[in-house]
């Protein structure tokens, strides 16, 4: 179904191939930052998944996943990058934000995305068993709830999912 208050003319999937190639450079750009929080939370002993929130053209928040260190099952990146940037701004509804994260989301935090009222999620590698974002579920663009979230899928993902093959495959 197509909303045209939400998306002009075209549907998401169509929107999506009109990409430019300076959004295409700002996703690079900006999903570089969200792996440079993934590798610091390897070092830490974390499962390597970082994301920044950006408004506009600034990174409003970074964070990376703390469930280990913190104790905590909801410290996961995106959490902990929301809460942040929902801080920094004063408000929770990060309208007109992108997140950008190295994994795709689960459950939890798409539904945290959503809830942030956040505009465009862009993620790295696709998740083949938690993925909320379009593999398994796909929250962020589920008609029955009361906000959806643009999504764009693969953005660095070769680098992605190298770090969390290289992270798991030395745990074992």
């Amino acid at each position: 179904m197509i909303y045209p208050h939400r998306y002009g003319n075209i549907c998401g999937e169509q929107r999506m191939l009109h990409r430019t190639m300076k959004q295409e450079l700002l996703d690079v750009k900006f999903m570089s930052e969200a792996m440079a929080q993934a590798h610091e939370a390897s070092l830490a002993g974390e499962v390597p998944v970082g994301a920044v929130v950006v408004m506009g053209d600034e990174v409003i928040a970074r964070a990376q996943n703390r469930k280990e260190s913190d104790k905590d099952p909801t410290a996961h990146a995106e959490i902990l990058a929301i809460r942040e940037a929902a801080n920094r701004i004063g408000s929770w509804r990060l309208s007109g934000a992108t997140i950008y994260v190295t994994l795709e989301p689960c459950p939890m935090c798409a539904g945290a995305i959503v809830q942030a009222r956040l505009d465009r999620l862009v993620y790295g590698a696709a998740d083949p068993k938690t993925g909320a974002a379009g593999t398994i579920f796909d929250l962020p663009r589920d008609m029955r709830l009361n906000h959806w979230v643009s999504v764009t899928g693969g953005v660095m993902a070769e680098e992605a999912g190298t770090l969390l093959e290289k992270f798991f495959s030395n745990k074992r």
